[in-house]
């Protein structure tokens, strides 16, 4: 019996759909690091560096929506859309030009995983593969730090990602 909650509040169609189109993408993401594993290979040999990637070129991309790249309240607008705020059921809990701090309150990725009967385990590994496109983010933006505190794939109610502004010399 997995020990992972993860249960949706927002039923509005569009959300659904996101959902989906998430879950399909996060289906496919194990199917296919599972067959890398059956020849032989270790998810973390290849998955973090080709989702760490993904990461940089959106975090790239991201730059272009912003005009102040050291403020993290810009940052968050373009980093969470407001489709993508609903979809994880996200909570802002601070945002200045200097902190932002959102809690994901439930996680398409985990759901998907769960339908394939994933051991608990897998699903915390898989999240944390995953989490490395949000680390190659952040890793386009020297002036922040970010953090992934408890997730939901740990079994806690929600997913702790922060970032915070840091001195560059």
């Amino acid at each position: 019996m997995s020990n992972i909650i993860n249960k949706s509040t927002n039923q509005e169609e569009i959300v659904l759909q996101v959902r989906k189109a998430i879950e399909h993408r996060a289906t496919w993401m194990y199917l296919l690091m599972n067959e890398a594993r059956k020849r032989g290979l270790d998810w973390d040999d290849f998955a973090r560096s080709a989702i760490f990637q993904c990461g940089c070129i959106h975090g790239t991309r991201f730059q272009e929506d912003i005009n102040d790249l050291s403020n993290l309240e810009e940052f968050s607008k373009t980093f969470v859309p407001e489709i993508t705020k609903k979809v994880f059921e996200m909570e802002f809990l601070e945002v200045d030009k200097e902190k932002f701090y959102v809690d994901f309150h439930y996680c398409p990725l985990v759901n998907a995983w769960q339908k394939l009967d994933l051991s608990d385990d897998e699903i915390d590994h898989l999240c944390d593969i995953g989490m490395d496109g949000d680390r190659g983010i952040a890793s386009q933006f020297p002036s922040f730090k970010f953090t992934l505190g408890h997730t939901i794939a740990q079994g806690y109610r929600s997913c702790q990602v922060r970032f915070n502004k840091i001195d560059i010399e």
